[in-house]
């Protein structure tokens, strides 16, 4: 047995792919320390360096934490969640006794979380096929809006440093990182004859006069396109010394995808000219949900166009299922995703604002797919909550906080119309900035 006073022996009497998985989450990438499992109480109780007792059995001179069940079992039930206040917020899976370091059991608790364990079970779908925010746990008990397991994590670091002042932890430094999705790279150029007249048309029959004037002048070249908004983009990131990501819809006209036909050369120029200074991923199709061979067919063309291939993905309309979703990606050879947010909602779906490798339920094993959670969507803002470009500002701000002090990475999703700075977009681009500058500041 390895003796080193800065590893931990966390002893459970039950291995199981679960508690490897959520002990690898809290210990090796949340608190960068070093840690090996044992079922065995004697080594546990004779081990020299640190002890996590995660039974209930007592083990002197450990840090010991009570289980409430969920990591040792198998398969998806449903469970009465038992809920305690626990700081500024409740947290579930309650334990009740009074050895244990924390009145719940942070690790089931994380588990039921990150793994988005309450997807899997029946709930009723929104217009598109989607779990709404309204429908979790997070939301319903009210800490959406935290990155509780990030807490969770710092909280035990704490309580371990109390009882082992030895233990050094290495802990993740807070980073930003600004995402793109271009739904539509223009609004009125590029887009192709027959869709060009019938948009002049749909205008005229709305009598929206102002379109159709914005429409000719943007065709004719006397007007920039509105969704034009690239070389801002780039020089508000090239200010802030940031690389954002750019997930690009590249696919089949349909209802919900709506973007250039991907035959256009100015569209994969921009394309190209993108790559160049930011990372790109595809942007799967609302159709590929239904039509899962069309995702391989986004990504052998997006793929094409960059002579690169394509590793990175968010779902188009955040669509996601669990775990179909997840496993079509794997299949086709993406190793991050960017989906895991609500779309109505900040905050935080999985209960973290750091990276981790996707748990698949219902085959019991942790994947090499790694989920990147972003806290806040533009749209949100807008078209869910009504806020005004000034309120959410002051909306964004606590949200940043809290991944800073936690030392998370805070994602932001944006598109590139939403910094059009018209129409329904008008002040938001002043939005973007102040979020830019509030983001990058690490104080």
């Amino acid at each position: 047995m390895n003796t080193n006073s800065d590893s931990i022996l966390i002893f459970t009497p039950v291995i199981t792919s679960r508690t490897k998985y959520i002990f690898q989450l809290f210990f090796a990438e949340l608190l960068g320390a070093d840690f090996q499992l044992s079922n065995n109480a004697e080594v546990a109780a004779s081990f020299h360096g640190a002890v996590l007792n995660y039974s209930n059995q007592n083990i002197e001179n450990s840090l010991q934490i009570s289980p409430a069940g969920l990591l040792e079992e198998k398969g998806i039930n449903s469970h009465k969640i038992s809920f305690i206040d626990y700081t500024d917020h409740k947290v579930p899976f309650a334990v009740y006794s009074k050895a244990s370091a924390f009145p719940f059991d942070p690790f089931s608790a994380a588990f039921y979380l990150v793994t988005r364990y309450e997807e899997y079970l029946p709930y009723i779908r929104d217009e598109h096929g989607r779990f709404s925010s309204s429908s979790s746990l997070a939301y319903q008990k009210g800490f959406i809006g935290i990155p509780v397991i990030n807490r969770w994590a710092k909280d035990l670091a704490v309580r371990m440093k109390g009882v082992f002042p030895g233990m050094v932890f290495r802990f993740p430094e807070y980073k930003f990182l600004p995402t793109i999705d271009i739904d539509a790279a223009w609004a009125y150029k590029n887009k192709g004859m027959i869709r060009t007249i019938g948009g002049f048309f749909k205008a005229l029959a709305a009598k929206d006069f102002h379109d159709i004037k914005s429409r000719f002048n943007t065709i004719i070249g006397i007007e920039k396109d509105p969704f034009d908004t690239f070389a801002l983009m780039k020089e508000l990131h090239d200010r802030y010394d940031l690389r954002p990501v750019f997930f690009i819809l590249f696919a089949e006209y349909g209802f919900n995808d709506k973007n250039i036909p991907t035959n256009n050369k100015r569209f994969q120029e921009l394309i190209k000219t993108i790559a160049d200074y930011a990372g790109v991923g595809i942007h799967p199709s609302y159709a590929s949900n239904s039509k899962p061979n069309l995702l391989a067919s986004e990504i052998t063309v997006l793929s094409n166009v960059l002579h690169r291939e394509i590793t990175c993905s968010r779902q188009h309309f955040l669509k996601l299922s669990l775990p179909e979703t997840y496993r079509r990606l794997i299949d086709n050879d993406i190793k991050d995703d960017f989906t895991m947010g609500f779309a109505a909602t900040p905050g935080f779906r999985a209960g973290i604002c750091t990276s981790f490798l996707w748990y698949d339920l219902e085959s019991e094993v942790a994947t090499k797919l790694r989920i990147h959670p972003f806290a806040v969507m533009d749209g949100t803002l807008l078209d869910y909550m009504k806020l005004d470009s000034q309120r959410a500002t002051e909306f964004i701000k606590p949200l940043i906080d809290e991944v800073k002090n936690v030392g998370g990475t805070f994602i932001s999703l944006w598109h590139n119309e939403s910094l059009s700075d018209d129409k329904r977009w008008k002040g938001w681009v002043k939005v973007y900035e102040e979020m830019l500058d509030y983001a990058v500041n690490k104080q």
